[in-house]
This record gives C-alpha cells, structure tokens and sequence, in this order.
C-alpha cells in the first residue's frame, strides 16, 4: 500500500518566497512566520555553487529520495518516501544569494501530524552539511 497522494500544484518559488506551510503540524519552512512551522535556513560558507552541490550530494546520499526539480536560480526540489507506508514529503530549497543562505520547505502531502519526520530531515541535511 502506497500513500504517496498528489503532488501539490504550488510548489517553487513565487517572488522570492516558497510556498506557506498550511496549517497542519506536518510542514516546517524557514520563512514561515509561525513558530509551529518555523525552522532555521540553511548556511554554508562556500560558494552558492559549492553549496548547491554539496546539498545535492547530501539529498542523493539519503534513502528513498529523488530529486525531482533543480533549477538556475538555486531552486531544488526533491520527495522523500517514508520507508513503512511510502508516505511522500515534498522537500524545497531556495539558496538566496543575498543572504548567503538557503531557505528550505518539508511538507507532508497527506495526513496531518508527521511525528516531527519533517523537522528532523532538515536537522539532519543541516548537519551534514556542515
């Protein structure tokens, strides 16, 4: 049994920004204005190049992962399958270059609570790419 549901139809980035987390407790965005859904961007130290290639490697290195889209203007987007169910999470990073770092967006695209799985992807992608 497959939950993998539809992939949302707003996903990118719209001037500047990534899509809101709706308002169930399965969606973490570093331009979220809540503290629910809040979470840190992303910072590297390196080039946005070097830094877009280096998180690249980190989404390939983990398990059932696919990235999906990978843009010029440093916009990623990957699904990460949860191994049980096959629940789908729809994984967006924008690196701005301004501010030299990368804004990031894990949402679930069914259910509502998600057990912290999306807050502790974007921990461990953080870590690794220290």
């Amino acid at each position: 049994m497959v939950f993998a549901g539809k992939r949302p139809n707003n996903l990118g980035i719209s001037n500047g920004k990534l899509a809101s987390c709706p308002n169930s407790p399965n969606c973490v965005s570093s331009q979220s204005p809540d503290a629910s859904h809040q979470i840190a961007p992303l910072t590297f130290t390196s080039t946005p190049e070097e830094a877009i290639t280096n998180l690249k490697q980190i989404i390939e290195s983990l398990p059932r992962t696919k990235i999906i889209t990978e843009s010029q203007d440093y916009y990623l987007y990957a699904e990460f399958k949860s191994a049980l169910l096959g629940f789908v999470d729809d994984v967006e990073f924008y690196l701005d270059r301004n501010a030299n770092i990368i804004h990031v967006r894990s949402a679930s695209r069914l259910g509502q609570s998600d057990l912290g799985v999306n807050r502790q992807r974007i921990e461990t992608i953080r870590a690794k790419l220290k």
